[in-house]
């Protein structure tokens, strides 16, 4: 069953035409991974989705409500978080506090303490240096809090927009290993990623997107044997 469908998706910079009609479908339990160069329009669908990027035309229903012009705290309440492009962590707060801050609509009651713990326990670095200023973590350890903090939320649908970009090639296997994990215990993927080799190897389905339109899906195994997408992507 469809968890998130996006149907039509119109956007527009000004007079730029970022996303010309985009359609997909993610299913409840799937990893589903969006493909594509830079500028393809990859992020703006995540954020136009997420209600931070306005669409001129089309719709989007996330586990079955309308969403398309509801408010971004509003759409985050009903189970979806985003994991954004750079991390963006508060580089202020602790560790702990940015966690925090992803339940900030949830009560802190025995099951957010439990949920702090079980960020720790996915996380052991994030635990070791909870009281740390977020600032000044590395990038790979950022990339970890941005995770945990989007986790506090209790999504359905967790949206991660380049979570490999700018890590070494070790924590870049570390972060696709924690995804399939987050899978596995039942949290639905949208995955943003240009390392197309590693997401389309952990993805049920994908889709490529080329200036602002689709225009090639298929399992995670097609696209890898697409000669097509091996040109564009894969190095060969």
């Amino acid at each position: 069953m469809a968890l998130l469908e996006v149907k039509d998706l119109e956007v527009y910079y000004g007079v730029i035409n970022a996303l010309k009609g985009v359609s997909f479908e993610v299913n409840e339990g799937e990893i589903v991974t969006l493909i594509g160069a830079n500028g393809a329009g990859k992020t703006t669908t995540m954020q136009s989705i997420i209600g931070l990027i306005p669409a001129r035309h089309g719709t989007v229903i996330y586990d079955g409500n309308d969403i398309s012009k509801m408010p971004c705290h509003k759409i985050v309440n009903l189970g979806m978080s985003q994991v954004p492009e750079g991390r963006r962590v508060f580089q202020e707060l602790t560790v702990y506090e940015n966690l925090v801050m992803g339940a900030y609509l949830r009560k802190q009651d025995n099951e957010f303490k439990a949920d702090i713990e079980r960020i720790y326990e996915r996380f052991p670095r994030l635990a070791e240096r909870k009281n740390q200023i977020a600032g000044t973590l590395s990038g790979g350890e950022q990339q970890m809090l941005a995770m945990g903090r989007a986790l506090m939320s209790k999504p359905k649908l967790l949206m991660l927009d380049e979570p490999s970009m700018g890590l070494s090639p070790l924590l870049v296997d570390q972060v696709f290993d924690i995804i399939k994990d987050i899978n596995k215990d039942g949290t639905t993927i949208l995955l943003v990623e240009q390392n197309a080799g590693k997401s389309l190897a952990i993805s049920d389905r994908a889709y490529v997107l080329e200036t602002g339109a689709i225009v090639l899906s298929g399992t995670g195994e097609e696209l890898s044997q697409s000669e097509k997408v091996k040109e564009a992507y894969l190095g060969g």
